[in-house]
């Protein structure tokens, strides 16, 4: 009877909730207008990033096409206060996605901005959001050490949002819940219900009105506290409180918790009614942690009842979603290392300025010495020319003969050198079919995941078609419930197909590119995805590497620049000098930690890394670079990199395509491949290529 009556009030809920509402904040119209009011680009990139926020819950379009319009108005104009905002909206989108590693990295460079536009509002917002990033690993210390930092921010700013405050408060009292300091949690979350009712300004705020959030908190630390009876009042007062805002994600969360509560109880039709609610709520953002819990939560509980079908079908949908997650504990770590790496590099950097700095003023008295030195080398000149004047009388003979052998000399030089760019030709396409066989391994790996998908995929799909026809066989019969459980059903099946169509269109990408680069007609510049190409043959290259080598393993650490963009290019061309970089990190740090085990030293202080980095450094140029820790190249060797035919590789590991013809085929694209390295430490390769200059995307 409890069970029903539960159900019963949470259908009531739902139906309530139902009724159609805004699709935006009530703020949304209120900035619309002002944006259109606006005549300074400053005013009209802050307002971009403003409406980006109140789509925050409910439209993740509508957040990243106002982020991105933002971002490139502050790209174009050099404002970097709304440039970082509009960096910041784009990672709270990443996050929600459930891309928590890009979210970070993205979190981090917003941060830097901040700092350097003096943008306390936009900082504490920022490490607020990088604290949630932590919070949702369960990774509480760091979580709550950016709690603090956003907390102490807010405190110094006169006119503060109270609606960020609230948010900061929140944030620390469910922290708290979670490590199980329950004194703490409540006096956190306390202040946050009494600022949200006593606050004269929240409707005033993008942000929105936090008490759908701090509602749902209250209910989680009541369940702490043994109050369950309270929680679940706490939890519909959030659904209720989410409506006028269309809070999707906190109505998902406030499902969530209460099909939570009621598996604890032992009460599964009520768990799987709201468990069923945050599911489709979830989807629709998507919210892909909301997924990944309310899709175990279905698999545990039709698993308790041995209803198989329903327990794979959730099963699925939970393994999809986590593999989205990529594997976040393992991310985290690495994008720790790629941050103080980072912080090394801005320190080296700065280093290296000053140093420039040194060298221009002596190069400026050099250039006066030398001016003075000119001045009485004049005079001596003018003494000594009279004397010359004779001996090149001289000379003129002797050098009309050597003339003649130089002009025989460069004939027969021009025919070598005719003779070395087809021998040359001929090289590069060798070396193209042999790296295009080596490859295979890696297009294997790469082409077995979307194929194993798609036959998990398929076979789920087939289930479902057998569960539609044994529904649809009930004909008039078919009750309410059922006619809802056949939409849901026609829903997964036509997500699994779309699924189904991805991996395909991933497979054949792979297939096609491999294709255009085994050509052996010259290709034209095409329109590419200039970040996915990178880091598809950086991972092709990885995979291959893994099968020649069992026991190799490196860190791929790819900050990707989503200004970059698409840029014409040869494909086959650049993916060619792109497999040659890489290999060679590979085989740089595969080579310290050989030699770091052959010297007994502790081999787990080392961490084989290996950096792609894009970035758009101008209007019409990108730059690619790939960085390893390996050993570095030997100060001897380093002006011979270049010279064609020459390798530090053993002659028996190959060559590869050398950083010669590298560079010959950056060049015929119109770019340049330099050289950074530290014996030892690291070594860095720069491609800058040209690009036309790339209009903001609206989505």
């Amino acid at each position: 009877m409890k069970s029903c009556r539960a159900l019963l009030s949470g259908l009531l809920l739902v139906l309530g909730l139902s009724v159609p509402g805004r699709a935006q904040s009530p703020q949304t119209a209120v900035l619309r207008r002002a944006l259109a009011r606006a005549t300074a680009d400053t005013t009209r990139a802050l307002l971009l990033a403003d409406l980006s926020a109140t789509f925050r819950y409910s439209r993740f379009d509508s957040v990243q096409y106002y982020a991105r319009e933002g971002l490139a108005l502050s790209r174009r104009i050099g404002y970097t206060k709304g440039e970082g905002r509009s960096l910041s909206r784009l990672a709270l989108l990443q996050a929600e996605r459930g891309n928590l590693p890009q979210a970070l990295r993205t979190d981090l460079r917003a941060l830097a901005l901040h700092q350097a536009a003096h943008d306390a509002a936009g900082a504490a917002r920022t490490l607020n959001q990088t604290g949630l990033l932590y919070q949702a690993l369960d990774d509480y210390r760091p979580a709550l050490a950016y709690y603090y930092r956003a907390k102490r921010l807010y405190e110094g700013i006169s006119e503060s949002d109270d609606s960020r405050v609230v948010s900061v408060l929140t944030n620390l009292g469910s922290t708290y819940v979670g490590r199980g300091q329950l004194d703490s949690a409540t006096y956190f979350l306390n202040q946050a219900y009494e600022l949200t009712n006593n606050s004269r300004n929240l409707h005033k705020s993008p942000w929105g009105n936090p008490m759908p959030y701090v509602l749902r908190e209250l209910g989680l630390l009541a369940v702490a506290q043994g109050r369950t009876s309270a929680a679940i009042d706490y939890y519909r007062r959030s659904v209720q409180a989410a409506r006028p805002e269309n809070d999707q994600r906190s109505a998902c969360r406030a499902y969530q918790y209460l099909a939570e509560l009621y598996r604890d109880r032992g009460q599964t039709d009520s768990c799987i009614f709201y468990a069923r609610r945050a599911l489709q709520t979830g989807q629709t953002l998507p919210y892909v942690v909301g997924v990944v819990r309310t899709s175990r939560l279905l698999a545990d509980a039709f698993g308790a009842r041995q209803q198989r079908d329903s327990t794979l079908k959730y099963f699925l949908i939970q393994q999809t979603a986590e593999d989205s997650l990529y594997n976040p504990q393992r991310i985290k770590q690495l994008d720790a290392i790629g941050f103080a790496e980072q912080q090394r590099l801005q320190q080296l950097e700065d280093e290296r300025a000053e140093y420039a700095a040194r060298l221009r003023s002596y190069a400026l008295w050099g250039g006066l010495g030398a001016l003075a030195l000119l001045v009485l080398g004049l005079g001596y000149y003018n003494r000594r020319q009279r004397l010359a004047n004779a001996e090149l009388q001289r000379l003129n003979a002797q050098v009309t003969h050597q003339s003649q052998e130089l002009t025989n000399q460069r004939d027969r030089l021009a025919e070598m050198l005719q003779e070395l760019r087809t021998a040359q030709q001929q090289l590069v396409l060798r070396e193209k079919m042999a790296s295009l066989g080596e490859l295979m391994a890696g297009v294997a790996h790469e082409i077995q995941q979307p194929a194993q998908a798609i036959r998990n995929l398929a076979g789920v799909s087939e289930q479902l078609c057998q569960e539609l026809r044994q529904e649809l066989v009930k004909g008039p019969e078919l009750q309410p419930a059922d006619l809802e459980l056949l939409d849901e059903m026609l829903l997964t099946l036509a997500r699994h197909q779309a699924k189904i169509n991805q991996h395909s269109q991933r497979a054949g990408g792979i297939v096609r590119g491999m294709l255009e680069y085994g050509g052996s007609q010259p290709a034209a510049k095409q329109p590419t995805d200039l970040n996915a190409l990178a880091e598809d043959y950086l991972r092709l290259t990885y995979h291959d590497m893994r099968a020649k080598q069992r026991n190799f393993h490196a860190a791929l650490l790819p900050r990707l620049d989503p200004a970059v963009g698409t840029v014409d290019v040869v494909r086959h061309d650049l993916g060619r000098v792109l497999i040659s970089l890489f290999a060679n990190a590979f085989y740089a740090v595969q080579e310290r930690r050989q030699h770091i085990n052959a010297a007994a030293d502790d081999a787990a202080e080392y961490v084989p890394q290996v950096v792609l980095t894009t970035e758009r450094t101008g209007p019409q140029q990108v730059r690619i670079v790939v960085r390893d820790n390996g050993l570095g190249i030997p100060a001897e060797a380093q002006p011979l990199v270049f010279e064609r035919f020459f390798s530090t590789k053993p002659a028996d590991e190959g060559p590869g395509l050398g950083l010669a013809l590298s560079r010959d085929i950056v060049r015929s694209l119109g770019g340049t491949l330099t050289l950074h390295t530290e014996p030892g430490v690291f070594t860095e390769l720069v491609v800058t290529l040209p690009v036309p200059a790339v209009a903001p995307v609206l989505m």
